[in-house]
């Protein structure tokens, strides 16, 4: 987790009040772009990931793929997706995409996990995990539409991509970035990015034929900081199950919004109610037993 001193926080799991310090500085939203119509699946970015963060080696198993593991791990954090699509005229489509943290505008991890500071978002758009103050609940895990939190048993903690918050904190770009070989990988500002995404996805359109492209970044959870150029993004679902309308589910945002805040008035009520009656009763005590009826003459036990 990134210094926070260097990153303004804007949200702040389960947190009572308001965000401390927000708005004393003016960060710009910062966005990894991924073009996989360039990608050449060379897992450059897979190793520069787990050495920065310094991850413990996660063994893998072929399966008739090229991906190194079917999913990201607590210990694998980026993870390039290979898929196979058949076409009618007897060819193959290999696409392939880089499966990350996507960190969302409305991330549903921070909005599920009940842990103070466990989960903490940037000004900047960076959403990223406290390990210090989470308690294994695994509520952020299934509160993420993209299946991106990873849970260790060992530690009962929940891991995932930062963005490389401390580099980005110091002004570096992510770790991923820097490996890539082929330029599908850029990073800087949320606008350039777009900028630059829908430029190119109108290059494929105009100059490739691939009248379908476009970019994904899903308005459902307030757009996110990491977006694709797509040469289908009518149907994103092709690149390894990537989600066409990411929805956070809808108990978490019932739980905090208004079971959360009806609860805790009906736990305030309660705690008065106990307290008037301290005042007016005073507290409880144990009643004295009854002395035993005296026995009648000639009357004996059993």
């Amino acid at each position: 987790m990134a210094d926070r001193k260097t990153l303004q926080t804007e949200m702040i799991s389960a947190h009572p009040g308001p965000v401390f310090g927000h708005g004393v500085q003016r960060d710009l939203e910062v966005c990894k772009l991924v073009d996989t119509t360039i990608c050449i699946g060379c897992k450059a970015c897979e190793v520069a990931c787990v050495e920065w963060n310094d991850l413990p080696f996660s063994p893998t198993t072929f399966d008739n793929t090229y991906q190194t593991m079917r999913e990201t791990r607590w210990n694998f954090w980026n993870l390039i997706k290979f898929t196979e699509h058949p076409q009618a005229d007897g060819t193959i489509q290999w696409l392939m995409r880089k499966d990350q943290c996507m960190h969302c505008a409305d991330p549903g991890c921070l909005a599920a996990c009940p842990a103070d500071g466990a989960i903490v978002k940037y000004a900047n758009g960076i959403v990223d995990f406290n390990q210090e103050n989470c308690i294994g609940c695994e509520f952020c895990v299934s509160g993420c539409p993209f299946d991106i939190p990873k849970f260790n048993p060992l530690t009962k903690r929940v891991y995932k991509c930062s963005l490389c918050s401390d580099r980005v904190g110091a002004g570096l770009e992510p770790a991923c970035i820097k490996a890539c070989p082929t330029g599908c990988l850029k990073f800087g500002t949320k606008n350039d990015m777009k900028f630059i995404a829908e430029e190119r996805a109108q290059q494929l359109r105009d100059k490739f034929g691939m009248e379908k492209a476009g970019v994904y970044d899903p308005q459902s959870v307030g757009g996110t900081h990491v977006i694709y150029v797509l040469h289908d993004a009518t149907d994103p679902e092709r690149y390894g199950g990537l989600p066409k309308n990411p929805q956070i589910p809808w108990s978490y945002t019932v739980w905090k919004w208004l079971f959360k805040p009806v609860l805790g008035t009906f736990a305030l009520f309660g705690l008065l109610g106990v307290c008037l009656h301290y005042v007016t009763s005073g507290p409880r005590r144990a009643q004295p037993d009854l002395p035993e009826a005296p026995k009648k003459k000639g009357e004996h036990n059993g």
